[in-house]
């Protein structure tokens, strides 16, 4: 009996993962270290100010940085794109050849790998070239806007996180609240983030929250040494 083959991989995520776990990842990291630096130096109303601005340029920022890096990005790739489409209406034999040479290096006999060039040039040769040349697929394709929807949704998200855990928690103990909760929800976020990329787990958790204790501990010492609002 003939089994369906299926194989599941996560590639196809990295568009948009990449950008909400650093949106997410920064909102965190970012609003509750202004928290813990403020909240070492001022009250309850100064903190949730401080935060609320924090998390409104915060998502703004993040969403016009993602925005113009992979509109970046995306010139680079149409750039190249355009540039192989001449050269393949130039000369499409050495492109051709080119391309089987692509192949051999990656263990293909020159027969084959010159029987096969010359099939898919026939049959879509720029998309030959976009995928195995430029190393340019419809996974890791740039999508400027996906990019930065999601990075700023997930960084309000994020920074909203701290920001609640400091509108309801003893003011005398913000500071300690905010640190503690903030450092579950990066292992959360690390945690998902992973589970989502198929990465491993716990090496993920480490890391996100190794540097936010780190951002956060800075912060407060900041507060604390300058005894305001920072």
């Amino acid at each position: 009996m003939e089994r369906n083959h299926y194989e599941e991989h996560f590639v196809a995520r990295i568009g948009w993962l990449r950008a909400a776990v650093l949106g997410a990842n920064d909102g965190i990291v970012s609003t509750a270290s202004l928290i813990v630096g403020v909240a070492a130096a001022s009250g309850r109303a100064e903190v949730l100010i401080a935060g609320a601005a924090g998390l409104a340029a915060g998502a703004l920022s993040m969403a016009a940085g993602e925005y113009v890096s992979v509109s970046s990005q995306a010139d680079t790739e149409r750039a190249d794109i355009a540039r192989e489409t001449a050269e393949i209406s130039a000369d499409p034999a050495e492109e051709e050849r080119a391309l089987a040479g692509i192949y051999e290096r990656r263990g293909v006999p020159p027969d084959l790998a010159a029987k096969v060039a010359a099939a898919l040039h026939k049959t879509d040769a720029l998309g030959a070239h976009i995928r195995d040349e430029l190393g340019i697929s419809e996974h890791t394709e740039a999508r400027p806007l996906v990019a930065a929807m999601a990075s700023a949704l997930m960084f309000s998200l994020g920074a909203a996180l701290p920001l609640a855990t400091a509108a309801l928690v003893p003011e005398a103990a913000i500071s300690l609240w905010v640190t503690a909760l903030s450092l579950l929800f990066l292992a959360v976020l690390g945690a998902v983030g992973a589970k989502a990329g198929g990465a491993p787990i716990l090496r993920a958790v480490f890391r996100v929250t190794f540097w936010g204790a780190i951002a956060m501990a800075v912060t407060a010492l900041v507060g604390k040494l300058l005894g305001a609002v920072v």
